[in-house]
């Protein structure tokens, strides 16, 4: 298994918390955006930068990932793409989706998506908190403990 992370907007209270446990593992991970990201040091972390533009680091991690890989992202489309290639997804705030709940994320997103570009107000997501982190760190424990202990 393979650790994918979608760098762009990840938030850093999340950092540690992946590093620890790419550590504990030796887990090999991937971490993929179109600017530099530092997740930390590690000899299992492996940094691919790709071309600016809408959806490049996606399609990349869509690319490489494979069946019974983990992708962490908040990118809902792009982990409805990865569940698709029968990998893993969790995001920052430690949903883990599946093939059972994708497409209700999916259809609850867009439908945001609908509403905001009919021009009526949305509050959009709440701030990224410890909580979250939390949250996450135990989703990830989790899954690992799982799939990969």
């Amino acid at each position: 298994m393979t650790l994918f992370i979608d760098g762009d907007a990840f938030p850093n209270l999340l950092k540690p918390i992946v590093l620890r446990s790419i550590e504990r593992l030796s887990l090999p991970t991937k971490v993929i955006a179109n600017k530099k990201i530092n997740i930390g040091s590690s000899g299992h972390i492996e940094y691919l930068i790709v071309e600016q533009g809408a959806d490049e680091a996606d399609n990349h991690i869509v690319e490489l990932c494979s069946s019974g890989d983990l992708v962490i992202t908040a990118d809902i489309p792009l982990a409805d793409r990865v569940i698709a290639k029968d990998a893993h997804a969790i995001d920052h705030r430690g949903e883990l989706y599946t093939i059972d709940n994708i497409k209700q994320y999916l259809a609850m997103r867009n439908l945001m998506e609908s509403i905001r570009e009919s021009g009526e107000p949305t509050s959009g997501p709440k701030p990224f908190s410890s909580k979250d982190a939390h949250q996450f760190a135990n989703q990830l424990h989790r899954f690992l403990t799982k799939y990969y202990g």
